[in-house]
């Protein structure tokens, strides 16, 4: 009885939440859950992912996860007495474990000792403004950052205001891909394809996230301002392309769900989807139309950390680190 009364709960919420009215209306476009079959989907395949191995903390207590009624998936170890806490833009939210698990190797006096959150960077950006307050459901918490990750041109302009300080710290590259589910049923070949008015989208919302105006130039270089209009105002008011606000993990999600048959993530994303088995697919986008984003980082100002944010800055660029981002489709970055 336990399990169907579980299958039917996961079954009634998931598309809801996707396309939660308040985020359709403050996209200014309709939610289309109504039109979207219920999900039967496996509990791996719904955040957390990687079976909690994004977690350093040793004691984990009480055990109390439920996929899709009480998760953080965004928010990794313990907060008790951090002795680094780090600020991650959550495009990569999957490499966050194995690199922590590579920085506690070589400074094991940081073991369990890590704190870190995965949320789109601009958010991040507004937490430390707020002191490093959040609230998610129920709880609200304070985690002052060490050092924060983001997009090359962003830190260097919260360098610039004040919030961040030091130099900027590049270390790898990124590019777009399109995001299908496994066996394309809908046969999206192009960013030309995603302007059809029936083709269902799941799209990072420019407001929050930053991918998102790369995205409108990759779409600009495909098709001109007329498919980005498309895609960004035509589709949104029509509801046939949702808007998300947690890029990396409603836009796979959207898709595995049957609650959209495409949408533009990191390539990185996508290739691990792929790698934990799930089913998703990608479609590969033309040097010509693409974007390559310049992931960097930098000390946060007042910074209550900061020798362990130097060591952590000097990791990043470190083989074992690069190794680690490789595995997901990163490369290098190299001036």
């Amino acid at each position: 009885m336990r399990s169907v009364l579980r299958r039917a709960l996961l079954g009634s919420i998931a598309c809801a939440l996707l396309a939660a009215p308040a985020l359709a209306e403050e996209a200014g476009g309709k939610s289309y859950s109504a039109a979207c079959p219920q999900p039967h989907m496996g509990e791996n395949t719904l955040p957390p992912w990687q079976a909690g191995s994004n977690n350093d903390a040793t004691d984990r207590g009480l055990p109390f996860t439920v996929p899709e009624v009480d998760v953080l998936a965004d928010f990794h170890g313990d907060l008790t007495d951090p002795k680094l806490i780090l600020f991650f833009g959550g495009n990569y939210f999957f490499a966050t474990g194995p690199l922590v698990a590579a920085f506690e190797k070589a400074h094991p006096e940081y073991k369990g000792r890590i704190f870190w959150e995965t949320i789109p960077p601009g958010r991040l950006i507004e937490q430390i403004q707020k002191g490093g307050r959040i609230t998610v459901g129920n709880m609200t918490w304070t985690a002052k950052a060490d050092v924060y990750f983001g997009g090359l041109k962003k830190v260097k302009e919260n360098i610039d205001a004040g919030i961040l300080t030091g130099q900027a710290v590049p270390y790898v590259t990124n590019t777009l891909t399109i995001m299908v589910p496994k066996g394309n049923p809908a046969h999206i070949t192009s960013l030309a394809d995603l302007g059809k008015p029936e083709v269902r989208l799941a799209m990072p919302n420019p407001a929050y996230e930053g991918i998102g105006r790369q995205i409108k130039a990759a779409l600009t270089k495909a098709g001109g301002e007329a498919l980005t209009n498309a895609v960004y105002e035509t589709k949104v008011s029509a509801g046939s392309t949702y808007l998300t606000q947690i890029h990396h993990r409603q836009t796979p999600l959207s898709v595995m769900q049957g609650c959209a048959d495409a949408g533009v993530t990191w390539q990185s994303e996508a290739m691990f989807q792929e790698q934990a088995g799930n089913p998703i697919e990608h479609v590969a986008i033309p040097d010509s139309q693409n974007v390559t984003a310049i992931y960097a980082g930098a000390q946060v100002k007042g910074a209550p950390h900061p020798k362990a944010a130097k060591a952590w800055l000097e990791f990043i660029r470190s083989p074992e680190a690069l190794a680690i981002f490789q595995r997901y489709g990163f490369k290098p970055y190299a001036a």
